[in-house]
């Protein structure tokens, strides 16, 4: 496909993305939120129709059709036993999203980190959880960069260069970000999500009908000398990579912040409940729809060197009409581009939130938006220069980046359950969980031949509960915080 009919496809696309953004302005300040809560979360304002969008391509992005595809390519049938333990960990929602919502609602809070310091009454918590997700979570929007670049540089066939389309993907996600904030990136992450699944569903099957359909596409797979549809499969996955790659991947809900902030938007709890439900539909369709495209290319692709480039030289084959091809890269290209600003906006007002406000002692709302708007430049240079460097598998590195946030898990499922947690407790967690998680990828050792994703949740969780029995607890805090979280059980 030529470079010239990509970039066509990819104006009309910024062109409708673009007045979508602009149309979601907040009138009553004329686009320009003052407070947090505006900026960064839409004045708590959104639908479940809306909301269970945005959420849905803000999670699914460039690591489905470009990184879950290529891992199915090298791993067979095994990724998607790995992306289905992701999804069953989406359930942690139904029980934390309601809790999420209520303290949210009563205290105000704009960032988990934030919520987490308030509980624990410590703005070290506060501080050491808003850079540990700094630190893990800008090489996970690199990862949504350098899909954009695999992407187009795979199907110009070069003539668009990698370096091209991250700085591309990179622009356009500041562009959404300062438009409106958090509104822009809702709404046109809500047109993204609807034109990435009907764009990619279509698609997948024209390349499942060329291939003679599902029955003749699973005999060619079963009668593959590496046992693709079988476990573990061709070699990629043991039972301990396996466990390595999927316990950080179950609580991703939790421990990703982007994803557990809008956990306090929708503007009830009957539309936080559309919110999971269009969720799990959506993820479910996405989820089969990115293994079929893996295997897909496994038989007409034969012997690909580089597994991440399967989707896009596939789109790029003669069994996919260009047109159908470009609109499913545009398709692409928007899932990534609603993970990355989503990132960027999340990361920028936890540094604003928690790290800024409190070194500068103030809690003037107004120049926090300035210092976040910001950030916000500083976090999408710091991802695109990580993109750069080209890092394994999009699938795995993605695990990686979720491995350093699961550290948070043990003192958030504490805050809600355990009113002994203390803040020295959750603080040693997240800094001793990050610190072995870094010396462990670092190094690569693996105790016992177990990865780091295999050792962060026991090590963070051992550490909150080991140093808060020997520490005090705000006990009153503690039973304010949980009465707030419960209020809505009978």
């Amino acid at each position: 496909m030529s470079a010239v009919s990509l970039w066509i496809g990819v104006a009309i696309y910024l062109v409708i993305a673009l007045y979508v953004a602009w149309l979601s302005r907040d009138e009553s300040t004329n686009g320009r939120s003052v407070s947090m809560s505006g900026y960064f979360l839409g004045a708590r304002r959104f639908g479940g129709f809306v909301s269970a969008l945005s959420y849905s391509a803000t999670t699914y992005s460039a690591f489905m059709l470009v990184g879950l595809a290529g891992l199915t390519y090298k791993a067979g049938v095994g990724a998607f036993g790995f992306e289905i333990v992701y999804f069953v960990g989406v359930s942690l929602v139904a029980v934390f999203g309601p809790k999420f919502w209520h303290v949210g609602k009563a205290y105000d809070f704009i960032t988990p980190s934030e919520m987490l310091g308030h509980r624990y009454q410590s703005k070290p918590v506060a501080v050491s959880m808003a850079l540990s997700n700094c630190l893990f979570l800008i090489p996970y929007a690199a990862v949504q960069l350098a899909g954009v670049g695999y992407l187009l540089a795979g199907m110009s066939h070069g003539a668009i260069s990698f370096t091209t389309g991250t700085v591309f993907a990179t622009v356009v996600a500041l562009v959404f970000s300062y438009i409106a904030g958090m509104r822009s990136i809702m709404w046109t992450d809500a047109l993204q999500a609807l034109f990435m699944l009907v764009s990619a569903t279509a698609v997948a099957w024209l390349v499942v009908h060329e291939l003679g359909g599902l029955g003749v596409m699973f005999d060619r797979l079963s009668q593959m000398p590496d046992d693709v549809l079988t476990v573990p499969g061709p070699g990629f996955f043991s039972f301990a990579t396996f466990l390595g790659l999927t316990l950080p991947w179950f609580f991703f809900s939790l421990s990703n912040p982007q994803v557990s902030q809008r956990l306090f938007m929708p503007r009830n709890l009957p539309a936080l409940r559309r919110m999971l439900i269009g969720f799990l539909c959506f993820g479910l369709i996405y989820t089969l729809v990115s293994v079929t495209w893996g295997f897909s290319a496994m038989i007409a692709l034969p012997g690909l060197s580089t597994p991440d480039l399967a989707t896009p030289q596939l789109l790029g084959s003669d069994m996919v009409p260009p047109v159908l091809a470009e609109i499913v890269m545009i398709g692409i290209l928007a899932a990534a581009i609603s993970t990355i600003d989503s990132i960027m906006l999340t990361l920028s007002s936890m540094l604003s939130r928690d790290v800024y406000a409190h070194a500068a002692g103030h809690r003037d709302e107004a120049r926090q938006v300035r210092f976040g708007k910001w950030a916000l430049a500083v976090v999408a240079v710091l991802a695109l220069l990580f993109a750069e460097l080209r890092l394994n598998l999009i699938a795995v590195l993605s695990v990686a980046a979720s491995t350093g946030l699961a550290v948070v898990v043990p003192a958030i499922i504490g805050a809600f359950y355990w009113r002994r947690g203390t803040a020295a407790g959750a603080l040693a967690s997240i800094l001793g969980g990050s610190a072995i998680v870094l010396v462990l990828f670092a190094t690569g050792i693996q105790p016992l031949g177990l990865s780091a994703g295999v050792w962060v949740l026991p090590v963070s969780a051992a550490l909150f509960i080991g140093v808060s029995l020997l520490t005090q607890a705000p006990v009153a805090t503690a039973d304010a915080f949980m009465a707030a979280a419960n209020r809505g059980r009978r």
